[in-house]
């Protein structure tokens, strides 16, 4: 097909949309982990601790547990008391790494998890009777990183529950594929195994959040309601691609052939936040990646992120994460000694 003006147009719309989901889902560097699979006769209960204390936390690192029923019929509950039950195939993914419980039937005090990963015994195994009623789960976890002021890990919800009836037959078919490679490589040990497993997680995890995404309600304001703006999009795009620019509503508003006025409605009202806010918390959050990721110095990051000089970014520093840049990279940050120096072009 030749491409009209109008086909050049949709294409870029399209392209801006996807290179800003495509960008921010990418640095949150997702894996994966599987740490349990097992069948469970009822009545049984497991409480799973905070997301802190599962395997793979780390200092930039933000562990979400999730648990897949292969069979049968469960039920989860958070700590503010609330339910979820969770039916064969589908997904449930507590992105808050909030505590919870998972059950089937009454009257069972909950088994610790990180008890029942240590002495590897089910004491909740089902026998030949009872198997046919029994539950059967993978529970893990998936591992993301630099989440803190990551705008597309805060606009999911604490806990995201994937059904088969949620979303459009290629979002559901394509998830439920996913799902399917992922139960037989666990089944059958074969070589890179683990790898492989890895890679199914990430992309579930991925899978979940874009299927999450195509199915907001419109009347909802934030970050991902904001990027399916073409206008609003592409302007999102310029700021992570140059965070150092002199950002301004006036120079943001010449750019999408807006008066800065009806920019600044249209932005604030798709985004939830105003323009020059949104601009503050991306060049924080890339200022974070750099603390944690570069040798650079305290004044390069500052300049690299738009800030004329050291005393203008720490303020902006701490103002949204209540520490100093240098405190960040003394306590959180990776140890710089063993990081390389970037290469200047």
């Amino acid at each position: 097909m030749a491409k009209t003006p109008e086909n050049n147009a949709k294409t870029t719309e399209i392209t801006g949309k996807n290179d800003v989901f495509n960008d921010v889902l990418s640095s949150l560097k997702i894996t994966g982990s599987v740490l349990l699979n097992e069948d469970y006769v009822s009545p049984w209960a497991v409480s799973i601790p905070q997301g802190k204390d599962l395997p793979g936390s780390g200092q930039n690192t933000h562990v979400a547990a999730f648990h897949l029923v292969r069979r049968g019929v469960i039920e989860i509950e958070l700590e503010n008391g609330s339910r979820e039950i969770v039916c064969e195939g589908e997904l449930v993914v507590c992105f808050s790494a909030s505590a919870h419980t998972l059950s089937q039937g009454k009257g069972v005090s909950p088994r610790p998890f990180m008890q029942i990963m240590q002495e590897g015994e089910n004491i909740f195994k089902p026998d030949k009777e009872t198997f046919a009623q029994s539950a059967s789960l993978i529970c893990g976890t998936f591992m993301l990183h630099n989440t803190f002021l990551n705008p597309l890990f805060e606009s999911l919800p604490p806990l995201l529950k994937v059904t088969k009836k949620q979303g459009n037959y290629y979002d559901v078919s394509t998830t439920a594929t996913i799902i399917e490679l992922l139960q037989k490589e666990i089944d059958q040990y074969s070589c890179a195994h683990g790898f492989i497993i890895a890679r199914y997680l990430e992309l579930l995890c991925a899978k979940t959040i874009q299927q999450y995404t195509r199915n907001l309600p419109s009347n909802r304001s934030g970050w991902l309601q904001a990027i399916k703006d073409p206008l609003i999009s592409q302007l999102i795009s310029d700021i992570h691609l140059h965070p150092a620019n002199s950002w301004s509503v006036k120079e943001m508003a010449k750019r999408v052939a807006l008066s800065p006025s009806r920019f600044a409605a249209r932005f604030s009202n798709a985004m939830g936040a105003a323009p020059m806010s949104y601009v503050t918390q991306w060049r924080i959050y890339q200022a974070i990646k750099l603390l944690n990721d570069t040798r650079d110095s305290v004044e390069q990051i500052s300049l690299q992120t738009g800030y004329e000089n050291v005393a203008a970014f720490g303020r902006a520093f701490k103002r949204n994460t209540g520490i100093s840049p240098g405190k960040w990279r003394k306590e959180r940050g990776a140890d710089i000694s063993r990081l390389k120096r970037r290469s200047r072009v």
